[in-house]
């Protein structure tokens, strides 16, 4: 297989199995596992990056925006069908048929967000829903909310998720994701009808104290030549604490001048004493350079001068400035100020403190939440809840969900397409749903209001404006069938365990 999936723990791609009936496939169809952050320290690394200074980085991301929309063109009808006889895996509060009052819907436990850093760097979101399993510790999601497809090459990192999520409260807990299990198809060909995943996830935690180690902030005080070099000490540091909140910033070494366009130097603007100027032949240069030649690079060019007009008011006195920015000369019945500017090397530090984090267990997944069964090969037409965090704008620039909030949608099932996407059997549902962070929704089959459960069906994977009046009218999930069954059966085997 070209890659895995995988969070912290042993990581496979999976080849399903076609028959429903049959059990998950063996362990030779899985591909070589990847162990990412699979002891229970990296995942208090992991735990520790989202929680530190302040939980800013849950509160700073923004809704994942990969493969979101799919334009008006790319949605058709489609071919989805059932593989086999319909079933249902039942879920932690196993119910019969039921119809919910739509004017008093209660919204699911089970539902929050997934968080991770994007192929771009920064921490985004998308939406999840635990699901029942042996162990209690299993989530469901859209497979470009695990998988980078940007970069084609790596699982997000840092991912973890957090039902009940709003505004950097985590009501229970934040549970560090371990491994995760995709189809064969979206692995190798990212296939967008087998766009989904199932996450192992840790037990629970949440945060019982934070300390700020003060003795090691020497870090603040140490620069490295190269940015590679701090890279190193950053990766370092993590292995030797639970965080480290900071990061790598270039600095201006005002002591190193060296020639224009030498690889890892900077063009800076430079006072008389970080020319050297203190010493009186050297400032007589400086002041020479500007008279002579005005907006000039001096002749080893390590720096230079930009020289402008003034009026006899600024003039003054001429001279040198106080602060040594600038120097005033008369020169043909005409008054000038003359700037400076020095190549410097550029050398790099951590700015930053470690932290440590004394974090709690809170127990399983499903344990605190409880979890949603599983429904394949249903019929099309099928009444269908959506929940998720829908945001972003619509195409006319509207902006309806925040993505704060948890939302629900519902409507029946209808089959669609999306070659863009390589998906050819997928379902749909008429919701105005926002793309951004509704990706990932949970779409659940006989919802008990109630009991707040019921049997997940799909996981949107793109929205779309069908009908062009540039408003999103539809959402649109993988159709589940044997295949998916097959892949969650697999997933719904391992235990997690604990980080503390």
């Amino acid at each position: 297989m070209k890659r895995t999936l995988a969070l912290g723990g042993i990581a496979a791609g999976l080849l399903a199995a076609a028959a429903v009936a049959a059990p998950a496939q063996a362990d030779s169809d899985v591909a070589p596992p990847v162990n990412l952050a699979n002891t229970n320290f990296a995942a208090k690394q992991v735990a520790a990056f989202w929680y530190g200074q302040g939980k800013a980085n849950l509160i700073n991301a923004t809704p994942y925006n990969v493969e979101t929309t799919v334009p008006t063109r790319h949605v058709s009808t489609g071919g989805a069908s059932a593989d086999s006889k319909a079933g249902v895996v039942g879920s932690s509060g196993d119910q019969k048929a039921a119809t919910s009052n739509l004017k008093n819907v209660n919204l699911p436990k089970t539902t929050g967000k997934v968080f991770f850093i994007g192929g771009d760097g920064k921490p985004h979101w998308c939406s999840a829903t635990a699901v029942q399993s042996q162990w209690k510790n299993l989530v469901a999601t859209a497979g470009h909310c695990v998988y980078d497809t940007v970069s084609n090459k790596n699982t997000l990192d840092k991912w973890v998720f957090i039902p009940g999520y709003y505004e950097g409260k985590t009501p229970w807990g934040i549970y560090v994701g371990k491994t995760a299990y995709t189809h064969y198809d979206f692995d190798n060909y990212e296939d967008g009808d087998r766009d989904y995943a199932f996450v192992t996830v840790y037990n629970g935690v949440q945060v019982t104290d934070v300390a700020v180690d003060k003795v090691k902030n020497w870090v603040d005080n140490r620069e490295f030549e190269t940015q590679a070099l701090a890279e190193k000490a950053q990766k370092e540091l993590e292995l030797k604490s639970t965080g480290f909140a900071g990061k790598i910033v270039p600095v201006v070494d005002y002591g190193t001048r060296v020639p224009l366009r030498t690889p890892g130097s900077q063009k800076a603007p430079a006072t008389k004493n970080q020319l050297g100027g203190n010493v009186p032949a050297n400032a007589a240069t400086l002041e020479n350079q500007a008279k002579e030649h005005g907006t000039s690079v001096y002749q080893d060019r390590t720096w230079g001068t930009e020289v402008t007009r003034v009026s006899k008011e600024e003039f003054g006195n001429g001279g040198w400035t106080p602060d040594g920015k600038a120097f005033y000369f008369a020169k043909d019945n005409a008054w000038y100020k003359a700037t400076y500017w020095g190549n410097f090397d550029v050398d790099y530090k951590l700015r930053g403190h470690l932290v440590d984090i004394a974090l709690k267990d809170v127990g399983t997944l499903g344990a605190n939440v409880g979890g949603q069964g599983l429904a394949y090969n249903q019929k099309i037409g099928t009444g269908i809840f959506v929940f998720g965090y829908p945001s972003g704008s619509h195409p006319d620039g509207n902006y309806a969900f925040t993505g704060k909030t948890l939302k629900w949608a519902y409507g029946k099932t209808f089959k669609a397409a999306a070659p863009a996407m390589k998906a050819e059997e997928l379902v749909g549902i008429k919701t105005s749903f926002t793309g951004e962070g509704s990706i990932g929704s949970s779409w659940l089959y006989r919802y008990s209001s109630t009991k707040r459960l019921g049997y997940l069906n799909g996981v949107t994977i793109a929205v779309s404006d069908t009908d062009g009046n540039k408003r999103i009218d539809t959402s649109v999930s993988p159709y589940f069938d044997g295949e998916t069954l097959a892949v969650y059966q697999y997933a719904a085997k391992f235990a997690s365990g604990k980080i503390v």
